[in-house]
């Protein structure tokens, strides 16, 4: 693992050099299973505003989350940062020899110039189609994270949690699980009393939206 890392941080600052300041690298260490500090290499930090040892993207939880075999290296996608630039990013799955994931290579080039300037540079711009295509938020520690997660899921049920019956608390809760909101330490303490309801009433809408 030790020389896994070693060429990861060589081809990181490979990168940045080659694409400039412009150009943020990250390697994120899964090994570790340490959601606090997942970042053990970072090149071109404030373009997000993330330094070595900060927590973990929405995208390391979900890959924590599901099976690693069915997880494919995400390319061209948009994230946000805190304070509104738009990034082209890609997220690389490095594996183990037993298939397990063991560190995330990411790219994240600031495009907020670029996306002011006009038609010839759209091949540079040009991102995949996706579902959802509101960037994703890139977030700095696991509180932040789980705030960012639980918006989330209010806003794919579209009503306030004052007005959420039965059915939509479930919806949002499968939600969180799917996106592996419950990895986060005592996450479990914070929806409940965000959505009023108890750890057991929780732990029964966790069970129900697997069965559904």
């Amino acid at each position: 693992m030790k020389q896994t890392l070693e060429l990861l941080t060589q081809i990181a600052h490979g990168v940045a050099s080659e694409f400039g300041t412009s150009c943020e690298v990250v390697i994120h260490d899964l090994t570790k299973r340490d959601l606090e500090s997942s970042i053990v290499y970072i090149e071109n930090g404030h373009v997000s505003n993330r330094s070595l040892g900060d927590a973990p993207s929405g995208i390391v939880l979900e890959t924590l989350h599901k099976d690693p075999h069915l997880l494919q290296d995400r390319l061209s996608y948009l994230t946000k940062t805190d304070d509104g630039r738009i990034l082209k990013s890609s997220t690389m799955y490095v594996r183990g020899e037993n298939g397990v994931i063991e560190y995330i290579f990411s790219l994240n080039y600031d495009l907020t110039g670029l996306i002011t300037m006009d038609n010839a540079l759209k091949s540079l711009i040009t991102t995949e189609q996706e579902a959802d295509k509101q960037p994703r938020k890139i977030t700095h520690n696991v509180n932040d994270l789980l705030d960012m997660l639980i918006e989330q899921s209010v806003a794919l049920v579209g009503k306030p949690v004052a007005l959420m019956n039965k059915d939509d608390k479930v919806t949002a809760i499968q939600y969180l699980n799917d996106a592996g909101a419950f990895l986060i330490t005592k996450s479990g303490d914070k929806v409940s009393n965000y959505f009023g309801i108890s750890k057991f009433t929780l732990y029964s809408y966790m069970d129900s939206s697997k069965q559904a």
